[in-house]
């Protein structure tokens, strides 16, 4: 995405502001996907209650993932600069497919309203 995103509006030039979207692209992989997408494979497989046990132990640490998006949106609209960038598409990806994996995006009000956003930009 970075390479894909360098030039445009989506990828900032401002040094500060491109740490942010690594640092967020980051959070996405090493925080977020193991958990949440991850735990969305067991249930489009047909195999839940075979990785019963595994989908478990990923909660706490998805849910806690989500929270810290649901906390960081509660002061912004999108996750870089205050507008739409890689940040977002990254995140976006795993998190509007999150009650897939057994998590209940009600509990995040904030991030849901964010996940309209991204799908409804003209909104």
């Amino acid at each position: 995405m970075c390479y894909l995103s360098e030039g445009t509006e989506f990828l900032s030039s401002d040094k500060f502001e491109r740490a942010q979207v690594m640092q967020r692209l980051f959070f996405g992989q090493y925080s977020h996907e193991p958990f949440i997408d991850t735990s969305r494979f067991g249930y489009l497989t047909g195999k839940a209650q075979e990785y019963q046990e595994a989908l478990k132990q990923k909660q706490a640490p998805g849910y806690g993932a989500l929270g810290v998006m649901e906390q960081h949106l509660a002061n912004h609209d999108f996750f870089t600069g205050d507008r739409y960038t890689i940040a977002d598409i990254g995140l976006f990806t795993y998190t509007h497919f999150a009650g897939e994996g057994g998590f209940d995006l009600t509990k995040f009000p904030t991030t849901q309203t964010w996940i309209n956003r991204v799908k409804n930009p003209d909104l």
